[in-house]
């Protein structure tokens, strides 16, 4: 395995440790809706991932235009995605929607990798990408039944009322949230395959995403600034977990594949539920604790083949692996 491919890998995982931390910190303010939660830490992120960019944006912005069709398809995903994600836990539950966004990532990175790009799937992948979702499932339903669990504590925060009471809408929005983070992974992906670096995707992909998310939180934003308490969760959600969090999984992109990247990711629904007994004290059951077992077990079978490519792939990587060994700031 090359150590481009481990690097990569290991960015991603450690972007879904502080993705994991989002539930339990958006509980943390309560009154704030879904939507306004999402517009705000995507969005504000986005902005700031931009900013940290600005100059290698500017100057790569010729290349940038080149790609305007990809990189529109990108930013409006990265603008769609935590509208679908947060409003999909508000109606149908943390577990449920958490499940339903985050397990079709993978499957739609790896249709549309196929589809488009005529990328084979492995079988490391095929079994890997399994064990993760039945892990995934697994946790679901052992945090669902579980009393006093995330689906009421977290559902809260990341809706502002009880979780759970529009189940059939919750999974559409899942589902909508699973294919646009798999568009956008996927987006950036192809722009890093055609000579950009990641750092002046991640800021325009995100830039643009942002300034689109803008109108959004002009309109549902108000209980953000009712108390300085309401003020501070955001600005976490902003900072560390998706600016942060999106500048990691940006240098992973470099060097796997959007399909690769979007089942590593399922490590962060394993990270919610730890946090949320360690911080919240919220129980898990024996079925939650294999379920995270078999997922950290599946994360260790794609990490090991990461860097597994076919020669001519090796020769798509080549010119963004420098980028992905870049300081993430």
């Amino acid at each position: 395995m090359s150590r481009a491919a481990t690097y990569g890998s290991v960015y991603v995982l450690a972007a879904s440790l502080l993705w994991g931390t989002t539930g339990t910190a958006a509980a943390l303010a309560p009154e704030v809706g879904s939507l306004a939660v999402g517009a705000a830490a995507m969005g504000i992120g986005g902005l700031l991932q931009a900013a940290t960019g600005f100059r290698v944006v500017t100057a790569r912005r010729a290349e940038l235009a080149a790609q305007w069709r990809t990189l529109a398809l990108a930013a409006g995903s990265v603008a769609v995605y935590p509208l679908a994600f947060y409003t999909s836990m508000r109606l149908a539950g943390v577990a449920v929607g958490t499940v339903v966004s985050l397990g079709s990532g993978p499957v739609a990175a790896a249709v549309i990798e196929r589809v488009v790009d005529r990328r084979p799937l492995s079988r490391r992948w095929v079994v890997g990408a399994t064990a993760a979702l039945l892990g995934v499932v697994a946790l679901a339903v052992a945090r669902s039944g579980t009393a006093g669990s995330g689906s009421g504590t977290a559902g809260a925060g990341a809706g502002g009322a009880a979780a759970g009471t529009h189940p059939v809408w919750g999974i559409v929005l899942g589902l909508l949230a699973g294919v646009t983070y798999a568009l956008y992974s996927w987006g950036a992906v192809r722009m890093m395959r055609r000579g950009l670096p990641s750092r002046p995707v991640m800021g325009a992909v995100f830039g643009l995403g942002g300034v689109l998310l803008m109108p959004v939180l002009l309109l549902t934003g108000a209980p953000i600034l009712a108390t300085g308490h309401n003020l501070a969760t955001v600005a976490y959600l902003a900072v560390v977990p998706m600016f942060l969090g999106y500048a990691l999984f940006g240098r992973g992109l470099a060097v796997v594949s959007a399909a690769t990247a979007t089942t590593l990711s399922l490590l962060e629904p394993a990270v919610a539920a730890a946090i949320a007994v360690l911080v919240l004290h919220e129980g898990l059951s024996p079925l939650g604790w294999m379920g995270m077992a078999v997922m950290v077990a599946s994360l260790v079978l794609l990490t090991a083949g990461a860097g597994r490519r076919e020669p001519d792939e090796e020769s798509v990587h080549a010119p963004v692996r420098s980028s992905a060994l870049e300081p993430v700031l």
